[in-house]
C-alpha cells in the first residue's frame, strides 16, 4: 500500500470512528476531513415518496389538487410519475425532516399504516443518505373506496350532450 493510500485509509477510519461516537463529534459520514457530501432536498423527497408507496395500504401520495395535476402530467407524452408528489422535506448537513400527504385505502388501520410508513421512510433515508431522520409527519387527506373509482368510470360512458 502506498503512503497516500495509507493516509487516506487512516483519515477515513478516523472519520468513521468520530461519526460512530468517537471524540470530536464534528465529523459524520457526509462530512469528513476528505470533503463534504451534500444531498439535495429533491433526492430525499424522492426516496421518501418511493418508500411510502411501498407500504401496503397507501393508495396515493398528495392531496386532491396535487394528484389531479400529477395525473395530467403523466398523460403528457414523455411525462413521468412524480415520485415526490405529496412529499416535502427539510434537509440539513446531518438531519432531515419529512412531511407526507397521502390517501389511505379503506379498511386499513391508519395508526398501523402511519407506523409502517415511518419505519420504511426512516430506514430508507438513513440507509441511502446517512442523514438522521428527526421526524416523519403524516397527513392523511382522504380514504380511497374502490366503489368511488368504479362510479367515475361508469359515468364517463354516456355522452352528456348531442
Amino acid at each position: 500500500m502506498s503512503e497516500a493510500q495509507s493516509d487516506i485509509q487512516s483519515r477515513t477510519s478516523t472519520a468513521s470512528a468520530t461519526a460512530a461516537g468517537g471524540s470530536g463529534g464534528a465529523l459524520s459520514p457526509l462530512v469528513t476531513d476528505l470533503g463534504r457530501t451534500t444531498i439535495a432536498d429533491t433526492v430525499v423527497a424522492k426516496i421518501a415518496g418511493i418508500a411510502a408507496r411501498e407500504v401496503s395500504g397507501v393508495h396515493a401520495l398528495g392531496g386532491g389538487a396535487a394528484r389531479a395535476v400529477g395525473a395530467i402530467r403523466e398523460r403528457i407524452p414523455g411525462g413521468r410519475t412524480n415520485q415526490s408528489l405529496g412529499v416535502s422535506v427539510e434537509v440539513g448537513e446531518r438531519q432531515a425532516a419529512v412531511d407526507l400527504q397521502l390517501v389511505a385505502e379503506y379498511g386499513v388501520s391508519i395508526a398501523d399504516l402511519a407506523q409502517g410508513i415511518r419505519r420504511n421512510v426512516i430506514s430508507s433515508i438513513e440507509r441511502m443518505t446517512s442523514l438522521e431522520v428527526t421526524e416523519v409527519n403524516i397527513d392523511v387527506q382522504d380514504v380511497f373506496l374502490e366503489s368511488d373509482d368504479q362510479d367515475q368510470q361508469g359515468q364517463q360512458t354516456e355522452p352528456r350532450v348531442q
